[in-house]
């Protein structure tokens, strides 16, 4: 296996892309030929820092902001709360062998900014029950891909729906509540304002179904489709039917929905033989969401309080989960 430091800038690149589009990280680490720890510190470093570089690439230190860094540009910011980022930069880089980027400032200041969120938000629900966690219904989305044979690529039932040889995948979104899962829709390209629209009119029938009292909360995170004008007056429209839940950016440990697209991932990964075209995969992919048994999202949905105490416990944000 390849060791972090060894991997090129293209590897480093195809860790965290695959990372994004929800490839899992054994997956991830088996397609880069790189152990599962290198795909962790470098998902890790690109979401803390934005960066991927290794220090053996480079020539002298890695110009992040850790440490007494992120102390020194706290107190800059509390000294002057008006000041733009340009101006923030200027007066850190005053100091000798100080020198980073304006982009580099503000992503500190971001990541402390939903460090801060994410704790309020958990201190806000660590007194949450049991019957107030029932009436959130949990969504996310998630891409699955092909997975065929050695030699099945140029097959005609591997390249069924899919207009390429090479391979493919689906993007599929869903819900969950503890009484019943949602439906899985499977969008279209990527996440835009319009393709999140058609979901949200499939998401009614599903809350009026659950919650037929108005009481239910829908919970989504802060994507930019789900930000959009467009999206954010249809929910106003809807308020009487259910309520939309403020969410913390960056906490996919607090979203259970990540639990059962791993589930639908293991159950995927155990078809023999694998799915070798689109429209197989969709199929599989909607048979093994019907089939979850319900005890799986039931415990997922008791695990919230835990999950809670978990970030409240780690203070930086970070779980176990």
């Amino acid at each position: 296996m390849g060791k972090a430091a060894d991997l090129s800038e293209f590897d480093r690149g195809q860790i965290v892309m695959a990372r994004r589009l929800g490839t899992s990280i054994t997956e991830t680490a088996r397609l880069v030929g790189c152990s599962r720890s290198v795909v962790v510190n470098i998902h890790t470093k690109w979401i803390n820092y934005d960066d991927t570089s290794s220090r053996r690439q480079g020539v002298g230190r890695l110009r992040v902001i850790k440490g007494k860094g992120r102390r020194r540009l706290s107190l800059l910011v509390k000294q002057n709360r008006r000041q733009t980022v340009a101006q923030l930069t200027a007066q850190y880089n005053a100091r000798p062998s100080a020198s980073v980027s304006e982009h580099k400032v503000e992503r500190t200041l971001l990541t402390k900014r939903h460090r801060q969120t994410l704790l309020q938000w958990v201190r806000k629900h660590r007194d949450w029950t049991m019957d107030e966690w029932r009436r959130v219904a949990w969504s996310d989305e998630s891409r699955v891909s092909i997975r065929r044979l050695p030699g099945e690529q140029l097959l005609p039932s591997c390249t069924a729906g899919h207009t390429q040889a090479s391979g493919g995948g689906i993007m599929i979104w869903g819900p969950f509540s503890g009484a019943v899962l949602g439906p899985v829709v499977e969008v279209e390209q990527t996440m835009k304002a319009a393709n999140y629209l058609n979901i949200a009119y499939q998401l009614y029938p599903y809350m009026a179904f659950v919650f037929p009292t108005g009481n239910g909360i829908f919970q989504q995170d802060k994507a930019p489709c789900h930000k959009a004008l467009i999206v954010l007056e249809w929910f106003e429209e809807h308020t009487d039917e259910f309520h939309l839940k403020s969410w913390t950016p960056n906490s996919p440990d607090l979203n259970p929905m990540e639990h059962i697209w791993d589930v639908m991932e293991r159950q995927l990964r155990a078809q023999t033989p694998p799915c070798p075209n689109i429209s197989t995969l969709r199929d599989c992919c909607l048979d093994i969401r019907y089939n979850l048994s319900p005890v799986i999202y039931q415990k997922l949905l008791a695990s919230m309080p835990r999950r809670v105490s978990a970030v409240l416990k780690a203070k930086e944000g970070a779980s176990r989960y």
